[in-house]
């Protein structure tokens, strides 16, 4: 399988957390293509709509995540549920149709180095959702895609191009704008948020070199080496949130495993719409998130954006698609 350029949203992803999945959940990567000779013309709306109900999802992570730490329990054992559930799901679905053999990686080592950037980035995300409001905090995050295109020419070894290194600057613009001085934001939670950004284009970065792995495989790795690493710290953990663990309600043992279950389902999904619809037409409607986010935080906490972030999260997303449909234009002319 050839690796073909695709936009996501994380907490493969994260993220977001994957951004995994949720967090983030987004970034432009090389991802995984269809098998040679695929007819993307097959319901290209289909991939439409799966995409942005992939974003609704992931941004149900996000909140989902956010919700449950402002109940009291801690970072390190609600992330450990997200990867636990997220590993238990994707073996169920991939290895009664696919075997074992499904998770037999060419590449363990990359693996592993995609998934320990995975983990940091859902980490450093949702710290900063719990200092940030949904929306602001997804926006920063939409700052991956635009930092990996400006280092590919170092990482990479791709030639070096001036318009990614002027999306890039323009994007951080409206970053700048999100945050600026009088916007109320939390300092540390803007930190945080930068910091994702850049670990979440280190994931992108990572995915790339994985590619030569079907995306079961990885999907199954992805919640595979977040759970090892936190199982580890799971003893350091437990004692601080165990006492919380005991006055939760039936609604917050939903929530804390809907992280997961948000989570691997909107990286299912993303896999589908991308199978349904080129990354050219989808490009777009990743954005979608950052307004799903933003619904999400006014539902939830009565957290909307101001004009001027509004403002920011434009230009961010102006940067993105901007981008995207220049290269996709410029390839298509060789």
């Amino acid at each position: 399988m050839q690796p073909v350029k695709r936009v996501m949203p994380t907490a493969l992803a994260q993220g977001s957390t994957d951004p995994a999945a949720a967090a983030a959940t987004t970034q432009i990567v090389n991802e995984f293509s269809p098998p040679s000779g695929f007819n993307y013309a097959t319901s290209p709306i289909a991939g439409i709509l799966l995409l942005i109900v992939s974003a609704c999802v992931l941004s149900g992570l996000d909140a989902s995540g956010k919700w449950i730490m402002a109940a009291g329990l801690p970072l390190l054992a609600v992330t450990w549920v997200r990867y636990v559930v997220h590993l238990i799901l994707a073996l169920i679905l991939v290895v009664p149709t696919k075997g074992w053999r499904a998770i037999r990686s060419r590449s363990p080592r990359d693996q592993i180095v995609r998934g320990v950037f995975m983990l940091a980035s859902t980490l450093g995300f949702f710290t900063t959702l719990s200092r940030l409001p949904q929306a602001e905090a997804t926006a920063i995050n939409f700052l991956a895609p635009l930092l990996m295109l400006a280092l590919a020419p170092w990482i990479l070894k791709e030639p070096a191009r001036t318009s990614r290194w002027i999306a890039a600057g323009i994007g951080f613009a409206g970053v700048l704008i999100i945050v600026r001085p009088g916007g109320g934001l939390d300092l540390i939670g803007v930190m945080f948020g930068l910091i994702t950004a850049c670990l979440v284009a280190a994931q992108s970065i990572a995915t790339r070199r994985v590619a030569v792995d079907h995306s079961s495989t990885t999907l199954v790795w992805s919640g595979a080496v977040g759970s090892v690493v936190l199982s580890i710290s799971l003893p350091f953990a437990l004692p601080s949130a165990l006492p919380v663990l005991a006055t939760f309600q039936p609604v917050h043992w939903f929530v804390l495993i809907g992280t997961g279950l948000w989570g691997c389902l909107g990286h299912l999904l993303q896999i589908q719409a991308f199978r349904n619809a080129p990354a050219s037409m989808l490009a777009p409607f990743v954005y979608f998130q950052i307004i799903s986010a933003a619904g999400f935080g006014w539902l939830i906490w009565g957290q909307f954006p101001d004009l001027l972030t509004w403002i920011g999260i434009s230009i961010i997303c102006i940067s993105g698609i901007g981008i995207g449909a220049y290269e996709w234009r410029t390839s298509n002319r060789k």
